[in-house]
C-alpha cells in the first residue's frame, strides 16, 4: 500500500540521518557475541552478513508504508507510526534499537524487543531499558526481551527465552553414536502424523512443553526435504523421528540451523539425543559451516543433549518486566 498523506504522529519520526548505519549496528551486534564464536568465521564476512540483516531493522525504523502494512495486518489498535522501530537513548553510554513485537502474532501478547544495543546489556541497564520501552506504551507491553552472551546463571532471577547452541560442524563429527541409530534422507512427509503424535505424547506428560517446543509445519518440513537436509531417524530399523536443518545465517554465522530434532516415544529414554547432533554433522555437506539452533532455556533435556554432543551455549534471550500497565 502507498501512503500519500502524512499520518498522525509523524512529525517527530527519525530520518536516516538520526540513525546509526547498518555497519554500525553490525559492529555493536558482533561485540555482544560470545567470544568463542569469533574464531568460527572471518570477522569481516560476519560483519557484512550482520549489516545486511540490520538493513531491515533500519527499514522498520523509517518506512511508514511498511509500518502501515503491519498496523493493518496486526490490527492491535495504535496507528501505523507506533509500529516503527526506535533507536533510543537508554542512558549516557547506551543506545538500543527497540521494536514492538507480539508472541506468536497474538496481539494480546505484546512485548518490546531489544534487537541491538550499542554495548552489551548489564543488569544495571534493565530499569533504563524498561523506561525506554515506554515509547510503546500504547500497546501496553508487560515485558521486554534482550540478548546476552552471558551464561544462564548470570540472570537466574529472570525468565529465560531461547538459547543458541552451536559449534562448527567439523568439531561435532567424531562423537560416538549408539549401535542401531542411523539417519536416512527423507523424501516425503509421510511420517508427519507420527511426528505430531510424538509431540502430543510429550505434551501430555509435560504440560509446559508446548511453550518450549513444537513440531515444525508440514510446509517447513517440505522445505527441508527440498533442501536435502531433512532425515528420518531409524532406531534398530524402525522409524523413530526427524532430524533436519536449513542453511541460513544465525548470529551472522554461516549455519545449518536445526529445524527439527524429534524422537518418537519408543526411542526416548535411551540417551540418543546427543547422537542426533553428531549424525546431523556427519550428514551435512559443508564441515566449515556451523551447526546451530535455538532451544528454550527451560528445556533441560534438549539443552543437555546438545551440550553432550559438543554444541556450545553461546547466549540467548531473557525476559524482563517493563512495569507498563
Amino acid at each position: 500500500m502507498t501512503i500519500t498523506d502524512p499520518l498522525p504522529g509523524t512529525t517527530d519520526l527519525p530520518t536516516a540521518a538520526d540513525l546509526p548505519t547498518a555497519a554500525e549496528l553490525a559492529a555493536f551486534t558482533l561485540a555482544a557475541q560470545h567470544p568463542v564464536t569469533h574464531d568460527w568465521t572471518d570477522p569481516a564476512t560476519r560483519l557484512g552478513t550482520l549489516a545486511d540483516e540490520h538493513e531491515f531493522d533500519l527499514q522498520l525504523a523509517t518506512d511508514l508504508d511498511l509500518a502501515a502494512q503491519r498496523a493493518e495486518f496486526l490490527n492491535a489498535g495504535p496507528a501505523a507510526p507506533a509500529y516503527l522501530n526506535r533507536w533510543a537513548a537508554v542512558s549516557a553510554d547506551l543506545h538500543a534499537m527497540l521494536s514492538i513485537r507480539f508472541e506468536g502474532l497474538d496481539v494480546t501478547k505484546p512485548f518490546v524487543d531489544v534487537s541491538v544495543t550499542s554495548r552489551p546489556v548489564t543488569r544495571a541497564d534493565l530499569p533504563a531499558l524498561a523506561d525506554a520501552a515506554r515509547v510503546y506504551a500504547a500497546f501496553h507491553p508487560p515485558r521486554l526481551r534482550f540478548w546476552s552472551a552471558a551464561p544462564m546463571t548470570d540472570w537466574a532471577d529472570l525468565d529465560l527465552d531461547r538459547r543458541v547452541l552451536a559449534a562448527p560442524i567439523h568439531t561435532l563429527r567424531g562423537h560416538p553414536v549408539p549401535d542401531g541409530l542411523t539417519l536416512m534422507p527423507t523424501t516425503t512427509t509421510a511420517h508427519y502424523a507420527d511426528a505430531q503424535a510424538a509431540y502430543d505424547a510429550v505434551d501430555a506428560s509435560h504440560p509446559h512443553h508446548p511453550q518450549e517446543a513444537r513440531l515444525l509445519s508440514a510446509e517447513d518440513l517440505q522445505e527441508c526435504i527440498d533442501a536435502g537436509t531433512m532425515f528420518g531417524i531409524h532406531w534398530h530399523g524402525e522409524w523413530a523421528g526427524y532430524a533436519g536443518t536449513l542453511a541460513y545465517t544465525q548470529l551472522g554465522l554461516n549455519a545449518q540451523v536445526v529445524q527439527e530434532l524429534l524422537l518418537t516415544p519408543h526411542a526416548r529414554g535411551h540417551g540418543l539425543g546427543a547422537a542426533l547432533s553428531t549424525l546431523l554433522a556427519r550428514h551435512l555437506p559443508d564441515p566449515a559451516q556451523v551447526l546451530s539452533g535455538t532451544i528454550h532455556g527451560r528445556n533441560r533435556g534438549a539443552l543437555n543433549a546438545a551440550t553432550r554432543a559438543g554444541r556450545l551455549d553461546v547466549g540467548g534471550w531473557w525476559w524482563a518486566g517493563t512495569d507498563l500497565p
